[in-house]
């Protein structure tokens, strides 16, 4: 129907089409278990490439009422629910990019206004009857289109937390923001659900979230969506089969985050390598290496050890309750290595409260970050490292 309302079902076609296509669509009766609850606020957290725009162009085709998707849906593991059939195709959906706007932007403040110009635009197209001429408020157009059709909304969002990500310093941007966000979606009888995605879980305003009516699932707990977060070992033993590549080395270049008892794939080096054919890094084609510079030569006591600990093999331990879910607030290294883990650098065990470099990819990637910074202490750490084992071969 439009840009943003209804937007149809080419994106999840387009990965229906792809050589390499994993079946996640179970996350759809998670989320229908919560439309039109209490607990219809959602946000999800994940590193890069980790299958979140796909989500969302997922549940788009799932919902949108401006198309039928049976087609698309009645073959895959989602056709098995029972919800399947009420929910689907039965809502308006509103999916945006965040991202997209803060782009074409230079300020919060017009960054805000150009989204409610869009949205509203959208809604008008939509519903010309049911939008007043000239509003300027998404809310109050929101309100009027569902007081007349009584037919709620689906609110995607993807890269939420860009903001963050590219304003760090700006706590009254972020503020508006938030502030926003709140108005926008809590509390609003049009809302059927609102589901985020991003890297960062959600600001935090002292102790709290600042949209503390969102359930979070993040790479520190992901709670039952943790099927659904990359690949998982079955998936990629198939997709090993399928493409004869050795799932041994596949595990040892790409395994190693553990989410519960599953084991985490990232699905972007699963699918280049099966183009490629070669074991490499392919991090650092994500667009956030460079991020990983700054973080780990912070000045904080004990942050290079426990890095050097980690490449050596070890896991260290890390407080990740105080990290205030942004890119800034750092209080002590705690904090640095918690960003870490949502950026996807680092893997937390949840059940022994540490963290450690899941593969060879992310070793592959810090080894050449601190080459690149020299740092004496790793060089040090290697050559007594090749001492001891020379004097235990020559016992």
């Amino acid at each position: 129907m439009g840009s943003y309302l209804n937007p149809g079902c080419k994106g999840f076609e387009e990965s229906l089409n792809s050589a390499i296509y994993v079946d996640k669509t179970g996350l759809i009766e998670k989320v229908n278990a919560v439309v039109d609850t209490r607990q219809k606020y959602i946000c999800v957290s994940r590193p890069r490439r980790f299958g979140k725009s796909m989500a969302t162009d997922m549940l788009a085709a799932y919902y949108d009422q401006s198309v039928d998707t049976a087609r698309l849906f009645d073959t895959l593991q989602i056709a098995k629910a029972e919800t399947y059939q009420k929910y689907r195709n039965q809502y308006d959906v509103l999916k945006v990019n965040m991202q997209e706007f803060l782009s074409m932007t230079h300020s919060m403040d017009e960054m805000l206004a150009v989204f409610q110009k869009r949205m509203i635009a959208d809604l008008k197209r939509g519903y010309p009857d049911y939008v007043m001429d000239g509003e300027d408020s998404l809310v109050f157009a929101m309100k009027d289109v569902y007081a007349h059709t009584k037919c709620p909304f689906i609110i995607l969002i993807d890269e939420w937390d860009c903001l963050f990500r590219e304003y760090k310093q700006d706590k009254e941007a972020q503020k508006k923001y938030l502030d926003f966000l709140r108005v926008w979606m809590k509390d609003q009888e049009y809302v059927a659900l609102a589901y985020m995605t991003g890297i960062l879980p959600i600001k935090k305003l002292k102790t709290q979230s600042a949209l503390n009516n969102f359930t979070q699932f993040t790479m520190l707990n992901a709670g039952p969506l943790t099927p659904y977060i990359g690949f998982n070992e079955d998936e990629v033993i198939d997709l090993c089969e399928k493409y004869e590549i050795d799932f041994a080395e596949v595990r040892r270049w790409y395994d190693g985050y553990r989410l519960g008892d599953y084991h985490v794939y990232n699905p972007n080096a699963l699918v280049n390598l099966t183009i490629m054919r070669t074991f490499q890094s392919y991090w650092s084609q994500t667009g956030i290496y460079l991020s990983i510079l700054p973080l780990i030569n912070m000045d904080f006591d004990g942050l290079r050890t426990s890095i050097i600990e980690m490449l050596s093999g070890s896991s260290v331990e890390v407080n990740v309750n105080e990290f205030q879910n942004d890119m800034v607030s750092f209080a002590d290294k705690d904090d640095v290595l918690t960003l870490l883990i949502h950026l996807g650098y680092l893997a937390y065990d949840q059940r022994t409260q540490r963290a450690y470099i899941p593969n060879e990819e992310i070793r592959q990637e810090f080894r050449a970050a601190t080459k690149r910074n020299k740092w004496n202490e790793l060089i040090e750490f290697q050559q007594e490292s090749e001492k001891l084992l020379e004097a235990t071969w020559e016992m």
